[in-house]
């Protein structure tokens, strides 16, 4: 079974990439394509309201909602309006991610196939985690951290064995299937001599510090964006007109670089150009206006920005090696935003090499214990406490999980 939902997911994240790609060469050839952003968030938002209102936001964490909260059951209609929703939002200028739509999509699928086979709601939820697996493993070229994505998302501190096997075939598969079908992934070896000492020691353990404030930044940065859209008592698809209307004018201020998927200045921080240094700033403040007004999309992909454009800044401020601390803010920033440090340190070898293995372990770790009891997945279940002088509430969601006086 998981062999199937791997060769669907594959084929299912090729059609969405191609189309994403097609969509946004188009737009892009236009310099003013991002007036068109007010548009594109009311029409994302409307389709979402009319046909498929889980589809709502980064699809990750509808996923995530879906497991804990409905035994895996995620409706067929999800697939399609989440794909149109996502390239509708992205081509015409919207910070958002590609990982979402892509994870949503493989868990629906998971979803459908499971329901059509009559599974009972443990054997749903396996499959549809491995949708998940699939999904995240295809879109960026890595199955191996993909698959213990999947599998580490769910709960803060805990991880779910007996669905890695599953889960990793079905990531493995969909990788190849994807890339069977004309996918291409970006992959950046890193080729500077990391010797080992003990001042880089120390720089490592203060960019994992630094790391894990910026993503306590991202995160209160979209949930202070939702509130504000909470705020304001007007139809739902309305608000993408005022988000939209907000992003051209940070465009026409700064730059497009912060609209979008944004891969062009991820490239050009893991390949040592210096950045500006309210870049990582930008971007959280983008992600959370398209995202919370109307946008569809993933919150993965901005994490890369933030996290990469961190690490320039870091090594520009201490006058360090800009692709290594990009590569290493790349990763730290999944580790602490997602509560994910497993994962993200596997991505870092994937993506960059077997050399920046220990030095990625160390940032993620640290990153993900700085962020403390938060996430960009308020869905994910607490099943630890990251510090004994915090009585949290375990076996609760993040966003209901409140400290005991």
């Amino acid at each position: 079974m998981s062999v199937v939902v791997g060769c669907l997911v594959g084929v299912s994240t090729a059609v969405f990439l191609k189309a994403l790609n097609w969509s946004s060469g188009i737009t892009g050839a236009h310099p003013y394509y991002f007036f068109l952003l007010p548009l594109a968030l009311f029409l994302s938002a409307l389709i979402i309201k009319l046909f498929a209102p889980d589809a709502e936001g980064h699809g990750t964490e509808k996923v995530i909602e879906a497991i804990h909260k409905k035994d895996g059951v995620i409706k067929a209609a999800v697939v399609p309006v989440k794909l149109i929703a996502t390239i509708l939002t992205i081509a015409l200028g919207g910070s958002a991610g590609k990982e979402g739509p892509c994870a949503q999509i493989g868990a629906g699928i998971a979803s459908t196939f499971s329901q059509l086979l009559r599974l009972d709601a443990p054997d749903r939820k396996k499959l549809v985690i491995c949708g998940i697996s699939a999904g995240f493993a295809s879109v960026f070229g890595t199955p191996i951290a993909g698959a213990l994505f999947g599998v580490e998302v769910l709960f803060v501190g805990a991880i779910l064995y007996d669905v890695m096997l599953p889960s990793f075939i079905a990531g493995v598969i969909s990788y190849n299937v994807s890339a069977a079908l004309g996918i291409r992934y970006f992959h950046h070896t890193l080729t500077l001599p990391l010797n080992f000492s003990a001042v880089l020691f120390y720089q490592i353990l203060l960019a994992g510090i630094f790391f894990g404030l910026c993503s306590f930044f991202l995160i209160e940065m979209l949930h202070i964006g939702k509130k504000i859209s909470g705020r304001i008592k007007i139809w739902k698809p309305l608000k993408g007109l005022i988000g939209g209307a907000a992003l051209i004018v940070t465009a026409m201020l700064f730059s497009t670089d912060y609209l979008g998927l944004g891969l062009n200045s991820i490239e050009s921080s893991l390949t040592g150009q210096p950045l500006a240094w309210y870049a990582f700033i930008l971007k959280s403040f983008t992600t959370s206006i398209t995202l919370n007004f109307g946008g569809s999309g993933g919150i993965v992909t901005p994490i890369f920005f933030v996290g990469s454009s961190a690490g320039n800044i870091f090594a520009q401020v201490l006058g360090l090696d800009i692709m290594l601390f990009s590569a290493l803010g790349f990763a730290g920033l999944l580790a602490g935003a997602a509560n994910t440090p497993i994962a993200a340190s596997i991505m870092a070898i994937e993506l960059f090499g077997p050399q920046i293995a220990p030095y990625a372990a160390l940032v993620c770790v640290i990153s993900f214990l700085m962020t403390g009891h938060r996430s960009v997945y308020p869905s994910q279940i607490l099943a630890f406490k990251k510090s004994k002088l915090i009585d949290i509430e375990l076996g609760k969601e993040i966003e209901k999980s409140k400290p005991k006086i």
